[in-house]
């Protein structure tokens, strides 16, 4: 797991605060361009740190999973530890 700080953080971040959302409004939650969020969500998704929800395929509508919550907790971790992904999934 390679996340890219601290805008992955601050993704996380904002999902947990603001509950499901796109990216455009992510955008005003991070400081981060929408293009930028775009790129990494699918990433995040793919570490199972977000899901993506919605009836639509294409909705682009995320959640932050507890996988991803567990990350927000050891958050101040990440460069200190060898295998970051293991030690949020204990």
């Amino acid at each position: 797991m390679k996340l890219r700080q601290p805008t992955d953080f601050l993704i996380l971040e904002a999902l947990e605060e603001t509950g499901r959302n796109v990216a455009t409004n992510l955008k005003h939650h991070t400081g981060k361009s929408r293009k930028n969020i775009n790129t990494r969500l699918p990433i995040l998704e793919d570490y199972g740190l977000t899901s993506k929800i919605g009836p639509a395929k294409r909705s682009g509508l995320y959640e932050i999973t507890s996988l991803g919550k567990a990350a927000l907790v050891y958050q101040d971790q990440y460069d200190e530890v060898d295998d970051f992904e293991a030690l949020i999934k204990e």
